[in-house]
């Protein structure tokens, strides 16, 4: 299986790319991992909704190119659905056994998507109604994918 994760903006902070390193060789083992960053838009502080929908939708625009015609496309929303870690995993072992070996997980910027992007995505899924900073978001969704491969693989996983 191929997993492309696509995000918005440069991750910075150490911790974090260590801990998503870290996932990123445990993974190596169960599937093709690409994780590709995206350019984020400058914006100032206070922006009205219309500007907001400008900065969503100029990172939109780079996110779309970068997804392929016949990859699978989760989108990271808050409003998405709210899959147990089991759940998680067989959704993405009966997109396998239906032949979708190509999936990509979008995380937008500090805005979230644009409407485009939303609207290209095959599933809209959510890891909590909090909000969680999109830096840290990264994280989250690798050990998720990484929980998920050792679930399908019947694998014990409890760290």
């Amino acid at each position: 299986m191929n997993i492309k994760i696509i995000t918005v903006g440069k991750l910075k902070e150490k911790y974090l790319v260590q801990g998503i390193e870290e996932y990123a060789k445990r993974l190596r083992s169960y599937v093709k991992l690409e994780m590709i960053e995206v350019p984020d838009e400058k914006a100032p502080e206070n922006l009205s909704e219309a500007q907001m929908v400008q900065v969503k939708d100029k990172e939109g625009d780079r996110i779309l190119l970068k997804i392929k015609e016949d990859e699978y496309v989760f989108a990271l929303a808050i409003k998405g659905k709210l899959p147990s870690s089991e759940e998680f995993a067989e959704d993405i072992r009966q997109l396998g056994i239906r032949g979708k070996s190509r999936l990509t997980f979008v995380i937008g910027g500090s805005l979230g998507l644009s409407d485009a992007v939303l609207n290209r995505s095959n599933e809209k899924i959510s890891f909590g109604r909090l909000t969680y900073p999109h830096q840290l978001m990264r994280l989250i969704l690798i050990e998720q994918i990484y929980r998920s491969q050792r679930i399908i693989a019947r694998e014990p996983y409890h760290k």
